[in-house]
């Protein structure tokens, strides 16, 4: 698998990357984790590519994570679909990640112990087998942990109630799904946002974007894997829409959580930092 590259094609300002390795020195941990989230599309594994390059350029070995490589399996995901809700048979939001493996990853990385980095398959939408996942044999020195919607919270129970996109008015009715995913956000994953020592929040203009993003990012996923069918514009339409309620909690909450925000543009070019 080639590097990720951002969807302008030029990445982001090596003056960003360069702040961001500077606010890791200066964390105090003996392996700090630094979080980077940016909803999906953004540009978040350009970004921790980036970075992790330029740390090593710096003598430091990083490890990089993505929330991404967490999802659970797809078996697993087929199994809450049918004892919770059919929705949760779809990757991505809360409630469909391996947390303990999360957690376990971290901790290891943290006490500088050989471990292998989960990976998982998005065109073939599983995780991938074991025997395929990198092994960092020298203990970390940093973990670069990014993901899309790393650090919000859930949202306040009356803010269940009206659907917000055609997705939950058509296929959570009643709204389980939806409640189901938030009382995950609120009981499970704190333990693991609270990992990260700092955190960084790439902010875009509006959610509205994502939908164009990520359908780039899709065209580029199938280019890298020829032969592999990945979504058509409609499946990834609907895709987008399990995201929405989460990632614009996250566009209310995050900039006043992270502990810095960096601004975008419509075209993913950086506007201030």
């Amino acid at each position: 698998m080639g590097t990720p590259t951002h969807p302008s094609g030029q990445g982001f300002p090596d003056t960003l990357v360069q702040a961001a390795l500077a606010s890791i020195r200066a964390l105090p941990q003996a392996v700090p984790v630094w979080g980077l989230s940016m909803l999906q599309g953004t540009g978040k594994s350009t970004f921790a590519a980036q970075l992790a390059r330029a740390a090593t350029d710096a003598g430091l070995r990083p490890a990089v994570l993505s929330l991404d490589d967490f999802y659970l399996t797809r078996a697993a995901r087929k199994t809450l679909a049918h004892e919770v809700h059919p929705l949760l048979e779809t990757r991505g939001p809360p409630g469909t990640h391996d947390l303990p493996l999360a957690l376990a990853t971290l901790r290891a990385l943290r006490e500088g112990r050989s471990v292998k980095l989960p990976r998982f398959d998005k065109l073939a939408d599983d995780r991938a087998p074991e025997s395929q996942w990198p092994t960092l044999e020298a203990p970390a020195q940093l973990v670069i942990f990014e993901g899309w919607c790393l650090g919000t919270p859930a949202q306040e129970l009356a803010a269940l109630v009206a659907p917000i996109n055609a997705l939950e008015r058509e296929e959570d009715r009643d709204g389980l799904w939806r409640s189901t995913c938030n009382a995950a956000l609120a009981r499970d994953y704190p333990a693991l946002w609270k990992t990260c020592d700092a955190l960084w929040f790439l902010q875009p203009p509006g959610f509205d974007n994502v939908v164009a993003w990520r359908w780039q990012a899709e065209q580029q996923l199938k280019a890298a894997h020829p032969g592999q069918a990945g979504m058509t514009r409609a499946q990834l339409e609907r895709f987008v829409q399990h995201y929405e309620r989460v990632s614009r909690q996250a566009l209310r909450t995050l900039p006043r959580l992270a502990d810095r925000v960096i601004a975008v543009d419509a075209q993913r070019r950086v506007v201030g930092h």
